[in-house]
């Protein structure tokens, strides 16, 4: 049986183990989805609702994390699945979700669309009556398990995490950074910050972090990948990275092969972290595995220091 009545889902994007998205079973069989991976990913949500034994008319709710697409391309193809639910969203990521033109214009841009066809596949609007826009503090009601959304900017402006009581938990998207069961140890999980474009925000990700504490969790439930426990020690590791990756970017800037030196240093840093936590892949593998995601960070904190100076010049 899973723990707390979670279940654990393996949306399929990229790789096995990369990407997940996960079903809360309130009383009475009630459920909700926490986020859901892209439109290729409806089969392996539905699968995991047979295999609890549950019909798609008892998902009462739907919940996204940020509006990314591996976190919610798929929400429209899997709502029109879902006679009965409703989808909660960040005020900033709801008019995404009702019409994904710009959402889905930006990641062609980026990935080209061979590639975005491959990976994400059609994205459908959701209908704007079926869409609830979580305030900081909304409480999505499911049977007797109230989940209370909080807003945690960061990673993303539009990113919400959801607190469970009833495990004690938070479902975090990427505010609680990604963490790969490849590279545990001994001395539990390896976890390090994302700061993938275009929102990366050191300060409010330092804050969106010590405000999840404060609910004193026993677990968080990343995207990338899966339960974690061991939480205060993730988040002391996490705060630490940020600084180190905030310093790295500064330590570049300014140099003509900004981009290379800053994947240089960042892979660097995490192979040296990964030696110390006793991580038993070699480091050809630790890059190969982090490579995507250490190519996103130095984007990502590219465009936080291009914004820090415009705001510099016009401020």
């Amino acid at each position: 049986m899973p723990e707390h009545g979670i279940h654990t889902i393996d949306t399929g994007y990229v790789r096995p183990g990369f990407d997940a998205a996960y079903l809360v079973v309130g009383d009475g069989g009630r459920a909700a989805f926490v986020d859901c991976g892209t439109c290729h990913s409806v089969p392996a949500m539905l699968q995991a609702l047979d295999a609890a034994g549950l019909a798609p008319e008892q998902v009462d709710w739907l919940v996204v994390t940020p509006v990314h697409l591996d976190h919610a391309g798929g929400a429209g193809a899997l709502l029109e699945r879902l006679p009965g639910a409703r989808l909660v969203a960040h005020p900033r990521a709801a008019p995404h979700l009702v019409d994904p033109a710009r959402l889905v214009a930006s990641a062609v841009a980026v990935y080209g669309q061979e590639a975005f066809d491959r990976h994400y596949g059609q994205v459908q609007p959701v209908p704007a009556e079926r869409v609830v826009v979580a305030h900081d503090g909304h409480v999505v009601e499911l049977a007797g398990r109230p989940l209370r959304c909080i807003d945690t900017p960061g990673h993303a402006r539009h990113h919400l995490c959801v607190w469970d009581a009833r495990s004690r938990a938070w479902f975090t998207g990427d505010t609680f950074g990604l963490s790969y069961r490849e590279l545990d140890s001994e001395q539990g999980a390896f976890i390090l910050p994302t700061s993938s474009p275009v929102q990366f925000e050191p300060e409010p990700l330092q804050a969106s972090i010590a405000r999840m504490l404060e609910a004193a969790p026993e677990a968080m439930y990343l995207t990338h990948y899966g339960r974690v426990t061991g939480v205060r020690r993730l988040a002391a590791e996490l705060h630490e990275q940020i600084d180190a990756m905030v310093s790295l970017a500064q330590a570049c800037d300014g140099r003509p092969d900004r981009h290379e030196a800053l994947v240089a240093a960042l892979s660097d840093y995490y192979l040296e972290r990964a030696r110390a936590h006793g991580c038993a892949l070699e480091e050809a593998a630790v890059l190969e595995l982090l490579g995507m995601d250490i190519e996103l960070n130095a984007q990502g904190l590219e465009v936080w220091l291009d914004r820090a100076r415009r705001h510099a010049r016009h401020g």
